[in-house]
């Protein structure tokens, strides 16, 4: 049996996968924890990385590897490789004035904006690299000059994998590249213009490699893939096709679409990044999804089972009670002072279960928004790949095929990132002209019949509370 590895490089934690080659069948997996707050010596993931390997048993007898890691962070290297800084993670806002100014720099406003997405597919926000270069030049001059390479979290942990060659061994793919607000997932090229503009000077930047393209070996002699960043090898690790749309309800929402053509959004609503395959992956999130649920059930006094046994228990469309659910301000649409907003309570809907219900229908009517919005680029909507913490709650997996209009699947708890790593490392050791074949996890299967009158409410809500968010 022939082995391969994924690791997952994520915030939290380094997740390893061991996995046959051919079945992708789980052997063997280990994990470490990395240290809390948004920016992180790169030496810690290592560190986590030696210990999540020994516990999933070493590579001795691995084939092949590849990591998929968080999106964004930025690690600045000196002309030895030497880490300059602790790298500044995807949750690091303090680069927000810098998104700004860049935005202005390029026309301002609506044009700035347009700019911006013409050349790279997205607009900066603080999490994309290129504000976090600009932060740095703009606040540690000494240190935007003494750097020499800039790459990402996986970038760097492959480098290391293979020994830490020099600056020009450093390599990624199309999927993290087209986070980093100077690489067009459209063009596949680097804008290294805006990367100096961001940074005040050039810098050497990590080869992007094709899908299954060898990144060289790592020290023990097992083939390295190029890796990915965390939304892409998801998408690898549910064997998510075209028209597939990933959404993931954790502390944010995640909506993620594989599309045949790339999506360059002038609002910045949609970040226009490619897949792990040779496809696109336009992505959006939002600031609220699974603690929607928890504020719910702590407002009503009950358990998570109990709210959703309440939320079945009302009519679809709660009797037109909506809950907004901007809870924590909201990213998409683009209302960073919103507050969560109740509408059209009644004698009738002033009970437990038309709440539940209208908490369930409206974190699910924020995600459907997404959904549109990343379909805009044309790729037809086939299906619906729900994860995460929230796709634990019956109600929403029962209710979501309605609200969003096409079929939900739920697959099983997994380390989604990891197996997607592992399985581009499987398709690099094959040489093969696509993904080898492993079987879709099994899902549980929600279809219902749509129900456009819960949305449309919604949006006469969401519209009518919209003055109230945009400060």
């Amino acid at each position: 049996m022939t082995l391969v590895a994924g690791i997952d490089t994520s915030t939290q934690a380094c997740k390893v996968v061991v996995c046959d080659a051919e079945s992708g069948r789980l052997v063997r997996e280990g994990r470490a924890p990395h240290p809390p707050g948004t920016e992180v010596d790169p030496a810690a993931w290592d560190d986590a990385l030696r210990r999540a390997l020994s516990e999933a048993g070493g590579l001795d007898d691995v084939a092949a590897i590849a990591v998929g890691g968080q999106q964004h962070g930025m690690v600045c290297l000196d002309a030895d490789g030497s880490v300059v800084r602790p790298a500044l993670l995807w949750n690091d806002t303090r680069s927000a004035g810098a998104a700004s100014d860049l935005i202005e720099e390029l026309g301002g406003g609506a044009a700035g904006r347009a700019a911006w997405a013409d050349a790279v597919g997205l607009v900066p926000v603080a999490s994309f690299t290129v504000t976090k270069l600009r932060w740095l030049a703009d606040h540690e001059p000494a240190d935007a000059e003494r750097t020499a390479a800039v790459c990402l979290p996986h970038d760097w942990l492959t480098w290391r994998l293979a020994g830490s060659p020099s600056l020009e061994g450093l390599v990624t793919d199309r999927g993290d590249a087209s986070g980093t607000g100077y690489w067009s997932a459209a063009t596949g090229a680097y804008r290294l213009d805006l990367l100096e503009r961001a940074l005040g000077h050039g810098a050497v930047v990590p080869r992007v490699l094709g899908p299954a393209e060898p990144a060289g070996t790592a020290v023990g002699g097992a083939v390295l893939g190029p890796g990915t960043g965390d939304n892409a090898a998801a998408a690898l690790g549910l064997a998510a096709e075209p028209g597939d749309v990933v959404i993931s309800i954790g502390t944010s929402g995640v909506v993620s679409m594989v599309a045949t053509t790339p999506l360059a959004d002038p609002t910045g609503t949609v970040a226009g990044f490619a897949d792990a395959t040779g496809h696109f992956l336009p992505l959006i999130a939002t600031l609220n999804a699974a603690q929607v649920l928890d504020a719910t059930a702590r407002l009503l006094g009950v358990d998570h089972p109990e709210l959703s046994r309440l939320a079945l228990s009302a009519p679809a469309g709660a009797g037109g009670l909506v809950l907004v659910p901007y809870l924590e301000g909201e990213r998409t649409p683009n209302r960073p002072h919103a507050t969560g907003a109740v509408h059209g309570l009644t004698q009738g809907t002033a009970d437990r279960a038309h709440l539940a219900r209208a908490a369930v229908e409206g974190l699910l009517c924020g995600l459907a928004d997404g959904l549109d919005a990343v379909a805009a680029g044309g790729t037809p909507v086939r299906r619906v790949l729900l994860v995460g913490g929230g796709a634990r709650s019956e109600a929403v997996r029962r209710i979501a095929p309605a609200v969003l209009g096409v079929p939900v699947l739920v697959p099983p708890a997994g380390e989604y990132v990891a197996v997607g790593a592992a399985r581009q490392a499987a398709w690099v050791l094959a040489g093969a002209e696509g993904a080898p074949h492993w079987p879709a996890p099994g899902t549980e299967v929600h279809e219902a019949d749509p129900v456009p009158h819960v949305r449309a409410r919604y949006a006469e809500v969401r519209d009518l509370t919209a003055a109230r968010g945009t400060g």
